[in-house]
């Protein structure tokens, strides 16, 4: 399974960020804090550059505390001003407005030494789908995000929604970015809904899922759905991409636990087979609504280890293709020979 997918609209959606960019002082970057890491699109912090930003991560009542925290630090000693929300809640979105007038102290000063009584700012949020943008926007302006209409000095055709006396947020369309080099992120990405299910195989997705949870918390899967975690049966073969991601051991050790979660789930079709794909609709919809309890994906050590193994692979595959072509090559030698 070869996690791609970038249709007509996100180019549209990455000119229009790169438009309104010149318009506004700061960008409040908004992520999944289950994916601290994962879901931080390159483009973006291409886009923005050097411009202020505060980076948030939201669904925080999804993600692991302890994982949190480690993330926090991570991204402060970098620099960055970073917060956690929980924006269906509510919970830690005036840190956010917080942040944006702390970041923006100096020009707010600039502007009071050259008399000016009050300072405008203007923000814009960013970030890929699924983050839970709409949720923030509607909880950060207030009731139905209120538009306040066209202000002056700005672009006429934007829309700014009021985030208090002094500050107007400019929403934009989320963006992924055009190819997903990582397929470790990828399975991540698609996991947490960033990726319409449509375009994966959601059981080889499940199989996935299902084994990182097991590793990192372990007793989840055995809690939520009644089962015992199967032994590792006989290998399974997939396609290329899948077993270089998960190895053919660990492939077919989750979709065997995803076979007992959707028996255990009822999930059956006639003879008393398991519906593989309404299994994993099941657990997908059970790990994104935080049924399956606060879990993390992305961990910095085992991002290092990814690194590492997608080194591996990319030489592997290198090694393949040279041999390939070597083969290719001597055929060609061979058949103009006999000629």
């Amino acid at each position: 399974m070869n996690v791609q997918w970038y249709p007509g609209h996100m180019a549209k959606a990455k000119r229009t960020l790169e438009e309104n960019l010149k318009l506004v002082d700061i960008v409040i970057e908004l992520c999944d804090a289950r994916l601290p890491y994962s879901s931080r699109n390159p483009a973006i912090d291409r886009i923005i550059g050097k411009k202020p930003r505060v980076l948030v991560f939201n669904k925080a009542d999804l993600a692991d505390p302890a994982v949190s925290e480690i993330w926090t630090n991570f991204y402060r000693e970098k620099g960055f001003t970073v917060v956690f929300t929980d924006a269906k809640a509510g919970d830690g979105v005036k840190k956010v407005i917080a942040a944006v007038r702390k970041a923006m102290e100096d020009k707010v000063s600039r502007s009071s030494e050259r008399g000016r009584i009050s300072t405008t700012l203007y923000a814009m949020v960013v970030g890929i789908p699924n983050v839970g943008k709409s949720s923030f926007v509607n909880k950060v302006a207030g009731k139905a995000s209120a538009k306040t209409g066209d202000r002056p000095g700005v672009t006429r055709d934007k829309q700014w929604l009021s985030m208090g006396d002094d500050i107007y947020l400019l929403d934009t369309p989320g963006l992924l970015w055009p190819r997903i080099d990582n397929q470790f992120a990828a399975m991540r990405l698609a996991a947490s809904g960033a990726v319409k299910d449509e375009v994966v195989d959601r059981g080889e997705l499940c199989a996935f899922l299902l084994t990182f949870i097991d590793s990192h918390y372990p007793g989840a899967i055995e809690k939520r759905y009644g089962i015992t975690v199967p032994e590792v049966p006989e290998a399974f073969s997939g396609d290329y991409v899948t077993e270089t991601i998960l190895g053919a051991e660990r492939l077919a050790k989750g979709l065997a636990m995803l076979e007992a979660c959707g028996k255990a789930r009822g999930c059956l079709v006639k003879g008393g087979d398991v519906d593989l794909d309404r299994a994993a609709a099941v657990v997908l919809d059970d790990f994104r609504s935080g049924k399956t309890g606060k879990i993390s994906l992305d961990f910095p050590e085992v991002l290092e280890e990814e690194k590492a193994e997608t080194r591996r692979n990319e030489e592997s595959l290198k090694r393949k293709q040279e041999k390939r072509a070597e083969r290719k090559a001597n055929y060609r030698s061979r058949k103009n020979g006999k000629r």
